[in-house]
C-alpha cells in the first residue's frame, strides 16, 4: 500500500474526487466532505481531521491510529468495524449521533464536548474515559464496562447499574437521575 506522509488536504469532496486508498501518516484534512465515502482498508496514523463530514461513511477495516477529529460530523458510523489494532481516536466538538462503538475497547479514546445522541456503547470497554461535556440523549449502555469512567460533566445519560459495570465511575449529583431511572423515583435538585 502506498504511503502518503506530511500532507495537508483541504476542501476534498469524496463524491466528486478520487481519494487514494493508502496509508496516510501525519496528514491533516481540513473542511472535507466524505459523506457516504468508503474508507475500507484505509490507514490513518497520527492524522487530524478538522471540520470534516463523515456522515454515513463506510469505515470497515479502516485503521485509525492516534487520529484526532475536531469539529467533525461523524453521524451513523460503525466504529466496531474498524481495524482494532492500535485503534486510538480523540473527538473534540464532534457530532457522533447514531454512531456505534459496540463491543469495542475504547479506553484510550477521548471525548470532549461531543454529541453522542442515540450512540451505542453496548458491550464496549469504556474504562477510565473522561466524557467531558458530552450529550448522551437516548444513548445505549448495555453490558458496558464503565469502570473509572468520568461522567461528571456529561448530560442526558441513562446507565443502569444492574446492567453495566460502574465500579469507581465518577458522577455529579446532577447525573443521579440517569443512574436511578429504572427505579421510577423522583429526585429533586
Amino acid at each position: 500500500m502506498q504511503v502518503i506522509a506530511d500532507e495537508t488536504f483541504s476542501g476534498i469532496d469524496g463524491l466528486k474526487s478520487t481519494i487514494e486508498k493508502a496509508e496516510y501518516e501525519n496528514c491533516v484534512f481540513e473542511s472535507c466532505s466524505f459523506q457516504y465515502f468508503s474508507f475500507k482498508q484505509f490507514v490513518f496514523i497520527d492524522c487530524e481531521f478538522v471540520n470534516c463530514d463523515f456522515t454515513g461513511s463506510e469505515i470497515n477495516q479502516t485503521a485509525f491510529r492516534t487520529v484526532h477529529f475536531v469539529n467533525c460530523k461523524l453521524m451513523g458510523l460503525h466504529f466496531e468495524y474498524c481495524n482494532a489494532f492500535l485503534l486510538d481516536m480523540q473527538f473534540e466538538n464532534c457530532q457522533l449521533d447514531l454512531s456505534s462503538f459496540f463491543g469495542l475497547k475504547i479506553a484510550s479514546f477521548k471525548f470532549l464536548n461531543c454529541s453522542l445522541k442515540e450512540a451505542d456503547f453496548s458491550e464496549a470497554d469504556c474504562t477510565g474515559i473522561i466524557f467531558h461535556n458530552c450529550d448522551f440523549e437516548n444513548a445505549v449502555f448495555d453490558r458496558t464496562n464503565c469502570t473509572k469512567t468520568d461522567f461528571r460533566t456529561a448530560q442526558n445519560f441513562i446507565i443502569l447499574p444492574q446492567k453495566n459495570t460502574i465500579s469507581k465511575a465518577k458522577f455529579s449529583l446532577a447525573g443521579l437521575p440517569g443512574l436511578l431511572s429504572a427505579y421510577n423515583i423522583e429526585i429533586e435538585h
